[in-house]
């Protein structure tokens, strides 16, 4: 892990040494249009619409993008809200996905981002998968494309994939264009980040787990590195497409959804990448929050309780206005809508160190709500090294305040 450590500080070195290229363009004109679709009867499953939608050229030919889509129950002339889901590593267009949605009453639309088939199993979808005639280029990450083209390689396809399912979602006539949100899970949720920066139709945004910063010492995604030519390979990718290039622009809500030791994308990773967004910005990190496809990323209540705040006008949930420290007294202010309070307040903290943020130990000890002030507070335990608190609702939704140090 030491070799580790000092590979990271030699990546995070020759970053911040080195002029990034030029940031990358997509022909935004084009994606904005509705795509050109094709027909896709022969893989329709489980009472979910299917589609093949025109994707970007690769190497010089045209290329066709897989999703399932679905509009829920509605009264005649409705107009519903809709999103888009992104999948992450390993995962492709998933049926339940769009199912859970609609049955939210959203129109969803899951596409597939590397060229692929889903197995066409209900509920099974992350195996099987097979590549199509005219799938672009496989994910994920696209580590060994690096040489290609920009515009041939998988980051490139990926988010332009997603823009055109927004745009197709958004031609759907029982669907308002202007309550479309999006979900991503790992590396979709890393795509989710780009696309903030590059689509600012949407109305909301929920990366899970994926975020930018990828290319620091203190990144989960950076210390799995296991040999000096995976970090140069890795440096070379953050040159190129570390969402923290794209955030900067990003204006719609946001909401990350996050766990303390994910394996892949450090509290850090995410404090930071919150930091570049202009637009609204919510925290919901839990202690050792499962980094998985299915319900880990896909059913944590905060994702439709944020949804439905920018859609429906629902209750949102409190936000936290401020963390500070006093000696060893931490203090939250929030500020909460009658309609969803808090009712507990949870101190989560570590005493471990270090850029290794998934090896570290988090523990839990109650903290005092006082509602009267709107804050939470409690005494730091001896030999704190990072803290952070948790409001609670009453339907168990959780609120978050940036990790301090």
């Amino acid at each position: 892990m030491k070799t580790n450590l000092i590979l990271a500080a030699a990546l995070a070195a020759a970053t911040s040494t080195f002029a990034a290229p030029a940031r990358p363009q997509w022909p935004i004109e084009k994606l904005f249009r509705t795509p050109k679709t094709f027909d896709s009867s022969a893989y329709a499953t489980n009472s979910v619409k299917t589609v093949f939608y025109e994707g970007l050229p690769y190497k010089g030919k045209p290329t066709r993008v897989f999703a399932y889509y679905g509009v829920p129950d509605h009264k005649p002339g409705e107009k519903v809200p809709g999103i888009v889901l992104v999948h992450g590593g390993g995962g492709s267009a998933f049926v339940r996905w769009v199912k859970l949605w609609n049955a939210r009453g959203y129109a969803a639309i899951s596409m597939d981002t590397c060229g692929c088939i889903p197995g066409n199993v209900f509920g099974s979808e992350q195996r099987g998968h097979h590549r199509h005639e005219h799938g672009g280029p496989a994910g994920w990450g696209g580590y060994a494309q690096l040489s290609d083209p920009v515009e041939d390689q998988w980051m490139y396809h990926a988010v332009a994939d997603v823009i055109l399912a927004h745009s197709f979602l958004r031609s759907l006539p029982d669907v308002d264009p202007a309550r479309i949100g999006i979900t991503g899970i790992s590396w979709g949720g890393t795509l989710t980040c780009i696309v903030a920066g590059v689509d600012d139709r949407f109305a909301f945004g929920v990366p899970v787990y994926g975020c930018g910063f990828l290319f620091k010492p203190y990144s989960s995604w950076t210390a799995n590195c296991k040999s000096p030519k995976e970090f140069e390979r890795r440096s070379a990718w953050a040159d190129l497409w570390d969402p923290s290039r794209w955030l900067v622009d990003a204006r719609f809500p946001l909401l990350w959804v996050v766990g303390t030791n994910d394996s892949h994308f450090s509290p850090p990773s995410v404090k930071n990448s919150m930091a570049l967004v202009k637009g609204p910005n919510a925290l919901a990190m839990r202690v050792r929050m499962h980094h998985a496809h299915g319900p880990a990323g896909e059913n944590p209540g905060e994702i439709l309780a944020f949804a439905d705040q920018w859609t429906r006008g629902a209750a949102p949930m409190p936000e936290i206005l401020s963390a500070s420290r006093d000696g060893n007294r931490a203090t939250v202010r929030y500020s909460a809508d009658p309609r969803r309070l808090p009712v507990k307040a949870v101190l989560n903290y570590t005493r471990d160190g270090g850029d290794v943020w998934m090896k570290r130990l988090w523990e839990s000890a109650p903290a005092s709500l006082d509602a009267a002030k709107s804050c939470a507070s409690a005494d730091l335990p001896d030999g704190v090294k990072a803290w952070y608190i948790n409001l609670v609702t009453t339907d168990g939704l959780v609120a978050s305040s940036k990790f301090e140090e």
